[in-house]
């Protein structure tokens, strides 16, 4: 049974996040992106924990079912901040296999700090202390660190204080047995630190919108959707088929810059700079594309005997709008446009993974089909995002629908 899971998003308690996200609203555009698995998100937050508690109802093996028969699992992300000979950081995904040891780790966690003022709260304990933790309430309980390459609390990123897993988590490595690739690096690029550790990728939503809901995604392939069997994927690679990634390039620290100066530059450039700004002789924001290089162990390329494959693809609604040269990705344009194609083919990963030129252009533009392809194929032209800005797809104004040029009739 193919399950294509997003296990890394937040509630409407989650600094910076949509105040309008739901339960069911989740439910509602996870499907129509073709999602069939979910976490709860934030489940540590009171308010979003009655939620939870209240809409969803828990079976023998783990999962949580909404009334319309949508699953999730329990999960969170937990910020740890602290010094030990200088700064340290990272973002870890936790998950827990029941409600009785998700409270229990609500009741550990609360004795160490306040839990109602975000949903994704910070902590001063080290790694090594979360660790036991999290498994001092049961072993089955899954710690995996998130966009594990980006600046400031990716567990590789520049800035975070450390170089490897080893690092962070000292003797306590052996419980970690995943981490999350991030939007600005994918498998391939994180092979290359010889890790001998499983990949995920999930999206990291802020709102419900599908083009944030499942923008990256692992595919689960087992007989029974159980708590167990997919922490037996994340932890042995059996039963974890692939991941779906955008493509590097598109996510927000990708390579180095400084926004405020407008100023960003690859590898080779910033390492001539000494990664220092031209224009304010500060240091640059740098990138995973520079922080894979200072810490790879291999050369590009290079890829382990039981690696899993990875697709790589933009959300549609992004497509659409470089199609339109619209920047407003829920705006009507796009909307009508989206709502289209879905009608026509189900859902989201139907249309972008899928379906073929020939039946995409019976329902839009044959500019949009071809683009839909060549993003399929990994043929887009990008700009890349650095210190927190997307990525952006180029177009030329041959690949463009004019304005003036009504949408197609569905």
């Amino acid at each position: 049974m193919e399950t294509i899971s997003d296990l890394q998003l937040h509630s409407k308690f989650s600094r910076a996040c949509s105040k309008n996200i739901t339960l069911d609203k989740l439910e509602y555009y996870a499907k129509i992106k073709g999602l069939n698995l979910l976490s709860t998100a934030d489940f540590q937050h009171p308010i979003w924990n009655s939620e939870i508690k209240k809409n969803l109802k828990e079976d023998e093996n783990g999962i949580l079912w909404s009334k319309n028969k949508f699953p999730f699992i329990w999960g969170t992300e937990i910020s740890l901040m602290y010094s030990d000979e200088g700064r340290r950081a990272v973002h870890l995904l936790v998950y827990a296999p029941n409600e009785d040891y998700a409270d229990q780790f609500i009741d550990v966690l609360g004795k160490k700090g306040r839990l109602d003022y975000d949903g994704r709260p910070i902590f001063g304990m080290t790694c090594p202390e979360f660790v036991d933790l999290v498994k001092g309430v049961n072993d089955k309980m899954e710690i995996i660190p998130s966009h594990c390459m980006t600046a400031w609390y990716g567990i590789f990123g520049s800035k975070s204080g450390f170089d490897s897993l080893k690092d962070c988590f000292k003797d306590r490595v052996n419980k970690i047995h995943a981490i999350e690739s991030g939007m600005s690096a994918n498998p391939s690029m994180l092979w290359r630190l010889k890790e001998k550790i499983n990949v995920v990728s999930f999206s990291d939503a802020h709102s419900f919108w599908p083009y944030r809901l499942g923008r990256e995604a692992t595919i689960f392939d087992f007989n029974e959707l159980t708590y167990d069997n997919i922490m037996q994927a994340i932890r042995t690679g059996q039963g974890l088929k692939k991941t779906i990634e955008v493509y590097p390039e598109y996510g927000k620290y990708h390579i180095d810059g400084h926004r405020v100066c407008d100023f960003f530059c690859d590898y080779n450039k910033s390492k001539e700079l000494n990664k220092i700004c031209p224009k304010c002789n500060k240091e640059l924001t740098i990138g995973v594309e520079y922080r894979i290089e200072e810490l790879a162990k291999e050369k590009d390329g290079y890829r382990p005997e039981n690696a899993k494959d990875f697709i790589e693809v933009i959300p549609l609604h992004e497509l659409i709008g470089a199609v339109y040269d619209l920047k407003l990705l829920n705006g009507k344009k796009v909307s009508e446009v989206y709502n289209g194609l879905i009608k026509a083919f189900g859902n989201e990963f139907n249309i972008l993974l899928k379906t073929k030129f020939e039946e995409l252009s019976k329902v839009v533009d044959l500019k949009l089909a071809n683009l839909i392809i060549k993003n399929r194929e990994g043929n887009l032209s990008l700009k890349a995002g650095a210190d927190g800005v997307y990525g952006k797809i180029i177009l030329d104004d041959t690949e463009k629908i004019q304005s003036q040029k009504r949408l197609s009739e569905f």
